[in-house]
């Protein structure tokens, strides 16, 4: 595999998650042929498919397969532009979504020492964490995962 050249923009591009990881899949030629656009800004490849698709009539298929993405991609991205804008288009951070350490047992044994001791603090039930399932956690996560969990567990509020 080729080593893509590391110049400035392609370092900035990498850093703000907007470096394209396959430049050889735009085969559009109208985009290939302008100096203005850059295949390695992934932002400029999606938004200029969704234009051409919406301002120029051409298919999904047709306009996904010259910007190297698939239909659902097409798809993807055309909610993205409509709901976020510009912004919609950037990938988002990669990584967990949730507190996914603190399962349901871990959970339910922190509540079990919350009941047992209501004034018990946070960093206090970080270290039950570490000390009972050898899991490393800020008292901060402990704190709002407990607090969703529990809110969970109360269900709905009526009103």
């Amino acid at each position: 595999m080729a080593r893509r050249e590391r110049d400035g923009k392609t370092r900035e591009l990498a850093a703000s998650r907007a470096l394209n990881p396959c430049p050889e899949a735009v085969v559009d030629e109208e985009f290939r042929a302008s100096e203005f656009f850059d295949a390695r800004d992934l932002v400029q490849v999606k938004y200029e498919m969704v234009r051409r698709v919406e301002a120029d009539g051409v298919s999904v298929s047709t306009a996904a397969g010259a910007f190297g993405f698939s239909r659902q991609s097409y798809y993807s991205a055309a909610r993205a532009l409509a709901d976020e804008g510009l912004a919609g288009l950037v990938p988002a951070k990669p990584g967990p979504r949730r507190a996914h350490k603190l399962t349901d047992e871990v959970l339910e044994h922190l509540a079990a020492l919350r009941e047992a001791e209501p004034g018990v603090s946070g960093a206090q039930l970080a270290t039950a964490v570490q000390e009972r399932f050898g899991i490393t956690v800020h008292r901060r996560s402990v704190e709002r995962a407990l607090a969703r969990w529990e809110a969970a567990k109360r269900g709905p509020k009526s009103g």
